[in-house]
């Protein structure tokens, strides 16, 4: 009996010291707001490519709360930003200059034609693609939109400096 008592409690202390793994976000973040800050990065800490996909995750994820309430995503605000700058480019070349595969971007010419933010209007020079402009409503929204994302551009600046900011900028602005 007593050999089974300290096997029962080997095998307890066993259990306790084996922890199991928590589950994460897709973004790998720790559920519940835990920090995970207590397992090691190793080599990741060097590598620029992971520290700007984790400001990347931080930045969407701040661009998508500041504009919440009028339901905008990044790649929309994009899309609307170069059109309103560009009226009458094609789909095409939208798709082309923000890096965006053609089929996606239909989609979401798609949700923002449905949402009359944008119209698709026969080329006049080529019969075989649309010529892409803002609708009146999307005119007025995407200064709306453009104000959010100023806002946003101060809690980026809030996080990381001002200074550090605007040389960010300068570091990616060879990637645009």
């Amino acid at each position: 009996m007593a050999s089974q008592q300290k096997t029962s409690r080997k095998a307890a202390g066993t259990a306790a010291a084996i922890r199991r793994p928590r589950s994460h976000g897709a973004n790998g973040a720790a559920p519940n707001g835990e920090a995970g800050d207590d397992i090691g990065l190793d080599a990741l800490v060097g590598h620029a490519g992971y520290a700007v996909r984790r400001f990347q995750l931080w930045i969407f994820q701040d661009f998508i709360k500041t504009l919440a309430t009028v339901d905008i995503r990044p790649t929309q605000y994009s899309v609307m930003t170069v059109i309103g700058a560009n009226p009458g480019l094609s789909q095409m070349a939208v798709a082309k200059r923000l890096g965006i595969e053609r089929a996606r971007l239909v989609h979401l010419l798609d949700s923002l034609e449905d949402r009359d933010f944008v119209s698709r209007v026969p080329s006049a020079t080529d019969r075989r693609s649309h010529a892409l402009h803002l609708t009146a409503r999307g005119k007025t929204a995407l200064a709306q939109f453009k104000r959010l994302a100023a806002e946003h551009e101060r809690h980026v600046a809030e996080k990381i400096g001002k200074e550090n900011r605007e040389h960010l900028l300068r570091i990616l602005a060879s990637f645009t």
